[in-house]
């Protein structure tokens, strides 16, 4: 890497140390336009300045002023200042012509004014600058050019003002028309070929980039288009052709233009480089450098833009430097990326610098340096350009070489599979024996399973037949006793009734009949007729609450199985909440409260049998849960319904032992259950679930150790729309 850099970096060298003696000071205080040098740059002690910190010098002041100084660097450059600058020259014409022309070739100046002595020797001003209008230009072009009449053999003393909020950097030609004319010419045609050149690059990378997808070449374009930008703009032609009647643009380009290209140079290093993944504390230099870069283009905004362009000029420097050591650094590491980005870039960096030391004035004005970025640049955006197409090669060969062992892996892997294919085979066959011996006995055991599931079921429903059907016969069993125990003493009465009946029918043929009549009063008042009468409507109305009660009991039974409606029914939901009640009234002890909070609600579609036996079974879950307390005292059920949306919602609360949370976790488990062996199949709560999913509804159940439980099922009031 060291031999690919030296020779490079070792002729860059020579030919700017060339360059920069190529024009030595002429120290003369007269400028002399002649024959022999029809050409002159404006150097050294044939400029006067004088500085004007107010910038509210007129000049009828400055032609009196006594402070000019002779200028001693090369060409006037006053670097970034908010000075007004006065500069004072004397041209001698000897060149055979009255008319020659003045070209200052720095086309960013914002203002720049020509005094002139006129044929009677009174000065008169021509504006210029890139603040003013363009139109109003002598010669219409990015740089200010000016035709002044000079008798030849004679001299005349001019004077030019300028302000500017970038660099002040004033290189004056001075010449006949005709060779300032072929300056402009060769001026624009070395812009001109290298604005071309960056567009065949930009329109070759694009189309690269769209055949492989690579965003280097993504970021690289971005680089040169900014790039490219940036010099169209230091040089003029973007506001000579596209926006010089635009104030705005105008004054932000310069620093827009530098920033986006910094950034832009950045962006491509770092995914070039892959700076992320290979020096984690370098992408965030990186990171910093683009943060400043665009804080730039805020104080641009914002109307710093003295302060935005020096911040620029000086991350140009340590920017390029930056990414040219941290390359070096990777090539040094054996990256070829890195080797060939430094290869590319050496001249441009160098370029860069050279541009940069020449604003400030550490290296002479000249015709290399006043154009060493457009020539580095060109040349750089070749030798990357390159250098990416390179990287596809790189890429080609990396997927030939991966291919080549990719099949020989493949080969190898053929060869082993063989010999592995007769030892599997055996295995196989011994395997498969297995499985199928495996596999009956699963079957017997799946046989047994699903036989020993079914009696599990079978016995959940008749230990729920049975405690339902002992509840019913109790419920039953208390009025039909009330009948059966009223019954004889109405008997009783109606025999002592039918005695009087009797004794009254006898009086027919009796002589004595006052005697008869005597008697049966006697009779009636011996059997109390009047309590008689009382008793039987009594018992007869004892008789008719048994009877009422029973009927109820069995519209309850007959509202609570629903064997009429297997299919989908609306029905109202109170109704089997209570007919639930009421076939568990018998069960309910009496320190236990039924407390209904019901809503108005609508009718609801669903398996009513299936919904009734969910209530049975949590409720009698809440009473075994109350009997397992073990200090009894005023308990309750809260039975409580409610609507929200497209849901009816009820919420069975007991005042039970309650449960802890890894109970409450496993009590839809088939078979889990917490009462003692014999007592219960842990099935109730799994058939629960089984049903309210059924119903595409869902139940929460809140409890806490000695808290109780809550139950809260939710079940949708049109279940045709949820299936």
């Amino acid at each position: 890497m060291r031999h690919l850099i030296q020779p490079v970096y070792s002729k860059f060298v020579c030919l700017l140390l060339l360059v920069t003696l190529f024009r030595l000071p002429a120290w003369a205080d007269t400028i002399h336009i002649s024959k022999n040098y029809p050409l002159q740059l404006a150097e050294y002690g044939q400029l006067e300045f004088l500085l004007d910190p107010s910038g509210k010098m007129q000049f009828k002041d400055a032609v009196q002023s006594n402070g000019f100084q002779k200028l001693k660097k090369q060409i006037p450059n006053f670097g970034l200042t908010k000075d007004a600058i006065w500069l004072r020259f004397t041209v001698l014409n000897n060149s055979g012509e009255n008319d020659l022309m003045f070209n200052v070739t720095y086309p960013i100046l914002d203002l720049i004014d020509l005094y002139f002595p006129d044929a009677d020797g009174h000065y008169q001003m021509i504006p210029g600058g890139e603040l003013r209008p363009f139109k109003s230009r002598p010669v219409i072009h990015q740089n200010f050019i000016y035709n002044i009449s000079i008798p030849n053999a004679t001299a005349q003393t001019f004077y030019v003002r300028i302000q500017s909020r970038e660099t002040i950097l004033v290189p004056i030609y001075i010449g006949t028309t005709r060779e300032i004319y072929n300056k402009l010419y060769n001026d624009d045609l070395l812009l001109s070929l290298y604005i071309g050149i960056i567009l065949v690059m930009v329109f070759y990378n694009t189309f690269i980039f769209f055949s492989v997808r690579d965003w280097s070449y993504f970021y690289y374009i971005l680089y040169i288009l900014f790039v490219g930008l940036t010099q169209m703009i230091i040089h003029g032609f973007g506001y000579r052709f596209f926006w010089h009647d635009n104030l705005f643009i105008t004054e932000q380009s310069v620093n827009w233009a530098g920033a986006l290209s910094g950034i832009s140079v950045l962006l491509f290093v770092q995914n070039f480089l892959h700076v992320k993944e290979k020096a984690p504390w370098a992408y965030r230099i990186f990171t910093l450098f683009i943060i400043v870069y665009s804080s730039t283009l805020v104080l641009s905004l914002l109307g710093y833009y003295s302060i935005a362009y020096a911040m620029i000029d000086f991350l140009a420097i340590t920017g390029v430097s930056f990414i040219l050591l941290f390359a070096i650094s990777q090539a040094f590491r054996h990256s070829k990326p890195a080797r060939i980005f430094v290869f590319a870039w050496t001249i441009f960096i160098l370029a860069v610098i050279t541009f940069v030391l020449k604003d400030i004035g550490i290296i002479p004005y000249n015709i290399f340096t006043s154009h060493i970025l457009v020539i580095g640049s060109g040349m750089e955006v070749v030798l990357l350009s390159f250098a990416l197409a390179d990287k596809i090669n790189t890429f080609k060969a990396e997927k030939e070489a991966s291919q080549a062992l990719a099949l020989q892996i493949s080969k190898e892997n053929e060869q082993l599979v063989r010999e592995q294919n007769i030892i599997l085979e055996a295995k196989v066959q011994e395997r498969t024996e297995e499985l199928q011996n495996s596999n009956k006995d699963l079957n017997i055991a799946l046989t047994n399973l699903k036989e020993t599931q079914t009696r599990l079921v079978e016995k959940e429903k008749m230990a729920s037949l049975g405690q339902l059907t002992a509840g019913i016969a109790h419920e039953i069993n208390n009025p039909i006793n009330f009948v059966t125990s009223n019954i004889k003493p109405l008997k009783l009465d109606i025999a002592d009734l039918q005695e009087v009946l009797n004794r009254y029918s006898q009086l027919k043929g009796v002589e004595n009949v006052q005697e008869e009549l005597a008697s049966i009063e006697q009779f009636k008042r011996e059997i109390d007729i009047d309590y008689i009468h009382e008793e039987i409507s009594s018992l007869i109305k004892g008789i008719e609450d048994g009877a009422a009660r029973t009927a109820e009991i069995v519209k309850g039974l007959r509202t609570f199985s629903r064997l009429d409606e297997s299919d989908v029914k609306s029905i109202d939901i109170h109704e089997g909440l209570d007919s639930t009640l009421v076939l568990l009234r018998n069960g309910i002890p009496s320190n236990v409260n039924i407390i209904r909070e019901y809503s108005e609600l609508p009718k609801i579609e669903c398996y009513a049998g299936k919904v009734n036996q969910v209530f049975m079974n949590i409720l009698s879950n809440s009473l075994n849960a109350i009997k397992s307390k073990k200090e009894q005292g005023q308990e309750s059920i809260t039975i409580a319904t409610r609507q929200e949306g497209e849901f009816v919602v009820i919420t069975i609360r007991d005042t039970g032992i309650g449960m802890s949370a890894e109970v409450k976790e496993k009590i839809f488990d088939p078979f889990f259950t917490t009462k003692d062996v014999g007592e219960g199949t842990g099935l109730g709560l799994s058939i629960v679930f089984s049903i309210i999913e059924k119903h595409r509804g869902k139940i929460i159940v809140n409890s806490a150790p000695g808290e109780g439980a809550e139950f809260i099922i939710y079940l949708p009031l049109d279940l045709s729309s949820h299936l």
